[in-house]
C-alpha cells in the first residue's frame, strides 16, 4: 500500500498532524498529488477495483429493489484492511477515484468500508477533478462532493446488464459450438459489424465504368479537366464502346472557356479531441492501436518524471465531450497571438458543439499547460509518449485557432455539347493549418490553374485520356473505423473500445489481415450467426444504443435503476430459455472437393487449432488436410507442413535445430530426435523466483504456461501471460496478465503476500 505526503516517504495517518487521507484510484497519481497538498495529508490509492461481483455465481437477486452481492477481489483485502486502518484516525477523508462512473462505484465500496470504522465527527467526502494541477486538487479539496449515488446506480446497471449477458448465453456457446467462447451486450454487436462488413465485401458486385480526362493547352499553359457533362446532364460511361464513341466525338469540337467562377473558402479548425476522436488520430496517423493509446494517455494524465519531477500532462483522457475550461481558452489565446500573432487569434473563443449523447461530465483531452510545448518535453519523454502528447497538443492548439483561407477557382471548357470542369484552389492564409493538418488535408489532390485565362478563351485540345475503373466493395474495419462506427451508432462507450478490441481478437473470433483489417474468422462468423437467429434483440444495433441512452439517464437521474434491468430481463430470459433448447449443428463450408479417400464430399470445419478440411463421412472416414485459399476463391489442399531446418544448432549436440508442428502448435527441437530430445523454451527476462533457476514456457493441451526449468523440484509456474513490467507496490520484476471468461483483463502480482491487482472489466 503506498501511503505519501510532502516531503517524505511513507506516513501513517495516526502520526502527528496527519489528520487527512486522499484516497485515489491509481498509485501512479500519488507522487504528483502529494506535491500540491499539506503535510496534513496521507495519499493512497485502491490500486483500481476493490470489490466485484462474485465469479462464480451471478450475484445479482432480482429482488424488489434487486439486490446486488459484492466480494473483495483477489489480493484486495490487505488493500482494504490499510485504508481502513489509515482512516481510522482521520477527521476527514476524501474518495478521489477517477470523475467517471467507474470510479464512483469504486469510491462508493471503499467509502463502505470506511463508514464502520469512522470516528465520532469525522467525515467522508468525495471529490473529483479533470487534470492533476496544484489548482485543480486545491479546489477539488475546498468544495467537496457526496459519492454521486445516480453514477453508482448507473454503474451497477451497466455491470448487471453485462453480466447477464456474458454469464446466461456464453454457457450456451459453450455447449452448442465449443468451450472458451464468450458473448458480450456490445462485444457480440461489434462483431457483428465485422462479419456484416465481410457479408458485404462478399457478395458485392462489380461494376466497370469509364472516366475520359483531357489536356487543353493556351498559349504555354496546360489545363487538364475531366469530362463532367453532356448535354447539361452529369456523365456516366459504362464502358469502352461508349467511351470510344465520346473520344470520337469530343476531337470533332472546337472548345472555349465558357465559365469562371473565383470564391474564397474557409476551412475551420478541427474540435479537440476527445477519447473516440483520438483513438481514431492515434491509430490513422501514429499507427497506435487503441489500447497502446489509451495506455500512453494514461501515463501523461496521471504523470511524467520533467527534471526529477513528477508532472501531469494532459486532462481525463475518459471524454466525450468537448467543453473546454475558461482558463485554458484564455491561456491558449494568448499562446497563439504571441507565438503566431494577431492574426491567428480569432475574434472570439471557438466553441464546438457536443454529441448529443456526450455526458459532459469532464472537459475535451487538452494540455494541462499550453505553454509545454513538445519540443520542450521531447527529451524528457519516450518516443511514444512524446508522438502522442504532439498530437494532442497541436490538435488543442489549432482548435483555438483561425480557419484557413483559400482561394477556390472553377473553370468549365465547353466544346459543343461536352463540358469538362476542373476547380483549383490556392492558400491564401494557413490558419490552423500551420501546426495542426489531418489526413484528409494532406491527401487532398492539390490542382493549379494558370491565373492568365479568361472567359472566351480559346483552348486547343491536345490530348484525351480513357481510363477504365471498377467500383470497389466496402473496406473492411481498421481498430480506427470500427471505433468510428461503434461511435457513430451510439453503441458502447469510448472507455470501453479497448477492451472490446481485445476480446473479440482473443476468442478467435477475428484476425487481421496484411492491412490490419479485422476479418472474421469462421467461428466469429458462427458465433454472430447463432446469436442473430436467436437472440436478436442483444443483437440489434439500434437497442443496443438505446440501452446505452437509458445508462445515461440513469446517470442523471431521469430514469431508475431497476425499472431499467426488470424490463430487459424478463424478455432476456425468456430468450436466453428458448436458445438453450434449440439443437444446432456446427456449421461448415463447402469445398466443391472429393475425398481421396472414400469420394464423399470435404468441407471447411473448424476445429481449436483453425479451420482445416474434413470429410462429410466423418467418424468413418478421418481424412483430415490443412488447405489454403487461392485468389479466385478455390480451395487448395496442402500436405503436412514438414519439419523446417533453422540456421541454429542444438546446444546439447550441435545438429541444426528445426521448427516442427505438434500437436500443441509449432515448436522448436533438435533435427537428431529421437537421439538428441532437446527441445527450444522461450525464457522469461527474470529468473525463478523461488529457485532461482530459469523460467520457461511450455505447452499442455490447455495452452502455454511458464514454469521452472528445475521441475519437478520445483513446481514454480505462471498460468497467464507475463507483463515485463515491474509491480507497482512490492517492484517484483514482472506481473502476470490473465483473461477471463467475460472478456475482462487482470494484471496481478505473482506474490499473494503483495496482493496487488488491477482488474479492467468488458462491457
Amino acid at each position: 500500500m503506498l501511503v505519501a505526503r510532502t516531503g517524505g516517504p511513507k506516513y501513517m495517518c495516526a502520526q502527528k498532524n496527519m489528520k487527512k487521507l486522499v484516497i485515489v484510484e491509481s498509485p501512479a497519481k500519488i507522487k504528483t498529488i502529494a506535491k500540491f497538498i499539506g503535510k496534513d495529508f496521507a495519499i493512497m490509492s485502491t490500486l483500481g477495483h476493490v470489490k466485484d461481483l462474485p465469479t462464480k455465481t451471478l450475484g445479482i437477486a432480482l429482488e424488489q429493489p434487486i439486490k446486488f452481492t459484492y466480494v473483495v477481489l483477489p489480493g484486495k483485502n490487505k488493500t482494504i484492511q490499510d485504508i481502513v486502518r489509515q482512516a481510522k484516525s482521520c477527521e476527514e477523508i476524501y474518495l478521489a477515484p477517477d470523475p467517471d462512473r467507474e470510479g464512483e462505484i469504486i469510491a462508493w465500496h471503499v467509502g463502505q468500508e470506511i463508514a464502520k470504522v469512522l470516528k465520532k465527527g469525522a467525515q467522508i467526502h468525495r471529490i473529483s477533478f479533470n487534470e492533476i494541477t496544484q489548482p485543480a486538487i486545491i479546489k477539488a479539496l475546498e468544495h467537496p462532493t457526496e459519492i454521486d449515488l445516480k453514477k453508482v446506480a448507473a454503474q451497477q446497471a451497466r455491470r448487471a446488464l453485462d453480466r447477464w449477458v456474458g454469464y446466461e448465453v456464453s454457457p450456451i456457446l459453450w455447449r452448442k459450438i465449443r468451450k472458451g467462447l464468450s458473448a458480450g451486450r456490445v462485444q457480440s454487436v461489434a462483431l457483428k459489424l465485422i462479419v456484416h462488413r465481410e457479408e458485404e465485401i462478399k457478395n458485392f458486385k462489380q461494376q466497370e465504368y469509364w472516366s475520359i480526362d483531357a489536356d487543353f493547352t493556351n498559349k504555354d499553359n496546360i489545363i487538364r479537366a475531366p469530362l463532367t457533362h453532356v448535354h447539361n446532364k452529369k456523365i456516366e460511361i459504362p464502358d469502352k464502346k461508349h467511351a470510344d464513341e465520346l473520344t470520337k466525338k469530343i476531337k470533332q469540337q472546337q472548345f472555349i472557356i465558357s465559365d469562371i467562377q473565383d470564391k474564397q473558402r474557409k476551412k475551420n479548425p478541427y474540435p479537440p479531441f476527445m477519447t473516440s476522436s483520438l483513438q481514431q488520430a492515434a491509430y490513422n496517423r501514429l499507427g497506435f492501436s487503441v489500447k497502446k493509446t489509451m495506455t500512453l494517455a494514461q501515463q501523461l494524465y496521471e504523470g511524467v518524471d520533467v527534471n526529477n519531477e513528477t508532472v501531469a500532462l494532459i486532462t481525463y483522457m475518459r471524454t466525450d465531450s468537448l467543453r473546454i475550461a475558461n482558463t485554458a481558452l484564455e491561456s491558449t489565446r494568448f499562446f497563439v497571438k504571441n507565438t503566431y500573432g494577431d492574426d491567428y487569434v480569432p475574434p472570439k473563443p471557438l466553441v464546438y458543439q457536443k454529441s448529443k449523447k456526450a455526458q459532459d461530465a469532464h472537459e475535451a483531452i487538452r494540455p494541462i499547460d499550453i505553454a509545454k510545448t513538445p519540443e520542450q518535453l521531447k527529451k524528457h519523454l519516450s518516443n511514444d509518449e512524446a508522438q502522442l502528447y504532439t498530437l494532442i497538443w497541436q490538435r488543442f492548439v489549432a482548435s483555438q485557432m483561425t480557419p484557413a483561407l483559400y482561394a477556390q477557382r472553377q473553370v468549365t471548357i465547353t466544346g459543343g455539347p461536352f463540358d469538362f470542369k476542373v476547380t483549383g484552389s490556392t492558400l491564401l492564409f494557413d490558419g490552423f493549418l500551420r501546426i495542426y493538418s489531418a489526413e484528409e488535408d494532406e491527401k487532398e489532390k492539390k490542382v493549379i490553374l494558370p491565373p492568365n485565362i479568361a472567359v472566351k478563351n480559346t483552348l486547343l485540345l491536345k490530348k484525351l485520356d480513357q481510363k477504365q475503373h471498377f467500383t470497389q466493395p466496402p473496406a473492411r474495419y481498421t481498430e480506427a473505423s470500427l471505433v468510428k462506427e461503434l461511435e457513430k451508432e451510439g453503441i458502447g462507450r469510448p472507455s470501453t473500445y479497448a477492451n472490446i478490441l481485445t476480446t473479440i481478437r482473443k476468442r478467435d473470433y477475428t484476425t487481421l489481415d496484411e492491412k490490419k483489417q479485422f476479418v472474421p474468422t469462421p467461428l466469429g462468423t458462427e458465433v454472430t450467426t447463432l446469436l442473430e437467429k436467436n437472440l436478436p434483440k442483444i443483437m440489434n444495433t439500434k437497442f443496443t444504443a438505446l440501452m446505452e441512452e437509458d445508462l445515461d439517464k440513469i446517470a442523471e437521474g431521469s430514469m431508475e435503476r431497476d425499472t431499467l434491468l426488470n424490463e430487459f430481463y424478463t424478455e432476456f430470459r425468456s430468450d436466453v430459455d428458448k436458445f438453450a433448447d434449440i439443437k444446432h449443428t456446427k456449421q461448415t463450408k463447402p469445398t466443391a472437393l472429393i475425398c481421396p479417400r472414400c469420394g464423399k464430399e470435404l468441407v471447411i470445419r473448424s476445429g481449436r487449432a483453425g479451420e482445416f478440411v474434413g470429410c462429410t463421412g466423418f467418424p468413418t472416414c478421418k481424412f483430415t488436410s490443412n488447405f489454403i485459399t487461392a485468389e479466385d476463391g478455390t480451395i487448395v489442399l496442402t500436405e503436412r507442413e514438414e519439419p523446417k531446418i533453422l540456421d541454429k544448432t542444438c546446444p546439447e549436440c550441435g545438429k541444426p535445430l528445426q521448427e516442427r508442428i505438434g500437436r500443441y502448435g509449432h515448436f522448436i527441437a533438435c533435427s537428431g530426435y529421437p537421439a538428441c530430445k532437446y527441445i527450444y523454451q522461450p525464457k522469461a527476462p527474470f529468473a525463478c523466483p523461488l529457485c532461482k533457476q530459469d523460467v520457461v514456457q511450455k505447452s499442455w493441451r490447455g495452452g502455454k504456461f511458464w514454469g521452472c526449468s528445475n521441475y519437478p523440484k520445483c513446481r514454480f509456474a505462471i498460468f497467464g501471460e507475463i507483463e515485463n513490467t515491474p509491480c507497482p507496490k512490492c517492484h517484483a520484476p514482472f506481473l502476470i496478465k490473465k483473461t477471463a471468461k467475460d472478456g475482462s483483463v487482470t494484471i496481478s502480482c505473482f506474490n499473494k503476500e503483495c496482493g496487488y491487482s488491477l482488474t479492467e472489466p468488458v462491457s
